[in-house]
């Protein structure tokens, strides 16, 4: 018993016929216009908008309304489809569908027709399972198409392909699926490179001079948070309207221990600090601190320079606050929390403190803790253990308030932010004279544990040291 590919139009496609005759293919993006369509292709169209067919079955019904002249046609309309990401390809046998290849906007590469009997294959190991709604699909950031599964031998026939295998071996994993199904099934999957024929290029990924520098990770963050390939909602599509209230600009209080911080004068500073370019040209990573602890009042007038609310507004038409600070934010978001882990502050006590960019306000969470030397400890060696931190300043993220305006492209928005408000933070570190160095990464458990919020609400995204400057 042999497989078949059965074509059919996505999900998210209609066949609109028009009261003057015209027919449509409409999704929620684009639409098609067909003209002129015979009696035979219009059937053939509703079959694809339906339960789909295969080529040949579709070729006897054009041929059965219209006769032989109007194959060419379809053909014709097919490769179209195909090109524009409009086909999706199932391979079926005689108890069902085996697996579903969905083009999210361009056709994918050309399904084989043949395949060698000794050529050995294996997964690619950036291909991944998960579930959306009530499907299991497979994919990869390597393929622009994902592969719907809709039997539990599809998933058998994947564990087999985890190590190197050919059609043989393949066979022998399960007795009833048909020798053609399993050809079939490992056509769909080469199409999209979720399959690695391992003579393609005499090497495999691992060994790759450009694939085996990705991590896996890193590859499916990059695809997935930028346009291209997929077939995605992107942008601020403020897809929580109506369903979920969006969080406030500002978060709410976290303690009532609240230490009112210096507030320098802006206008004075304009005219008397250093000269920008001096401040760019000297800006560098201090990992060491002076013998001398920063003070509450440097704390002070550097959260002000870097991070203070200047202006709050909402917006009457979505409902959703935007805020105006020193540095930019996507979308004026400013999803971005500080919490400031005092080791040495003249005029501070240690302990882990948030930041009130509305009232300018240090907010005490909890003292010295055992959890919040680890905190310090883990930055100390992150800097190679060269110095000791004064002042850690941990950038936390509460990603339900940018991702209830952006999909797709929310947290790869929050590490730009990041960066931005590190930059603004040097420089304003630099023109005051004090050290400050960013940290490549931090441990996000601990801080969670030491601040008491829950991990998947609110996140640690960034680190950055801060303390005295050494005298010149």
């Amino acid at each position: 018993m042999s497989h078949s590919f059965v074509l059919s139009f996505k999900e998210g496609i209609a066949l609109v016929e028009q009261s003057d005759g015209h027919t449509l293919l409409r999704s929620q993006s684009a639409q098609v216009p067909l003209m002129h369509l015979s009696p035979g292709l219009l059937a053939a169209l509703r079959i694809l908008s339906s339960a789909g067919a295969t080529i040949e079955q579709l070729g006897e019904v054009v041929i059965q309304h219209d006769g032989i002249t109007s194959l060419s046609k379809l053909l014709s309309y097919l490769d179209c489809f195909t090109k524009k990401g409009l086909l999706c390809q199932t391979v079926t046998w005689s108890r069902g569908k085996l697996a579903t290849l969905v083009p999210p906007v361009a056709i994918p590469r050309c399904i084989p027709n043949k395949l060698a009997n000794g050529t050995y294959y294996v997964l690619s190991r950036f291909a991944y399972l998960h579930r959306d709604g009530e499907n299991f699909i497979l994919a990869s950031p390597l393929a622009h198409a994902h592969v719907l599964l809709h039997d539990w031998r599809a998933v058998a026939l994947l564990h087999a392909l985890a190590q190197p295998t050919n059609l043989q071996k393949l066979a022998q994993v399960l007795d009833d699926l048909p020798d053609g199904c399993i050809v079939g099934f490992v056509q769909l999957l080469l199409s999209c490179r979720i399959l690695v024929r391992l003579s393609d290029e005499g090497f495999s990924e691992e060994e790759h001079p450009t694939l085996s520098q990705w991590d896996f990770h890193d590859l499916l963050f990059h695809t997935k948070s930028r346009m291209g390939g997929y077939e995605r909602p992107y942008g601020a599509t403020f897809r929580f309207l109506g369903k979920i209230e969006p969080l406030p600009a500002v978060k709410h209080p976290m303690s009532n221990m609240t230490t009112c911080l210096y507030t320098p004068d802006v206008e004075s500073l304009k005219d008397n600090d250093v000269p920008f370019t001096r401040v760019l040209e000297e800006r560098r990573s201090i990992r060491t601190h002076g013998e001398e602890s920063i003070t509450l009042l440097q704390l002070g007038e550097f959260l002000y320079r870097t991070a203070r609310i200047r202006t709050l507004t909402g917006a009457a038409e979505t409902g959703y606050e935007r805020t105006n600070r020193p540095y930019p934010s996507g979308g004026a978001c400013y999803e971005l929390e500080m919490y400031v882990a005092v080791n040495s502050c003249t005029g501070l006590s240690p302990g882990l403190y948030h930041y009130c960019p509305k009232e300018h306000q240090l907010h005490l969470l909890v003292d010295r803790t055992r959890e919040l030397d680890t905190l310090l400890e883990q930055a100390y060696g992150a800097t190679g253990q060269i110095g000791k931190p004064q002042i850690l300043i941990v950038l936390s993220a509460r990603f339900q308030r940018i991702a209830w305006k952006y999909e797709a492209m929310a947290y790869a928005a929050i590490l730009k932010n990041v960066g931005a408000l590190y930059q603004t933070m040097y420089l304003v570190a630099t023109a005051m004279g004090l050290a400050a160095c960013a940290l490549g990464g931090g441990n996000s458990d601990t801080f969670a544990a030491v601040a008491g919020i829950d991990y998947y609400t609110e996140t640690s995204v960034g680190e950055f040291l801060l303390g005295s400057g050494a005298k010149r």
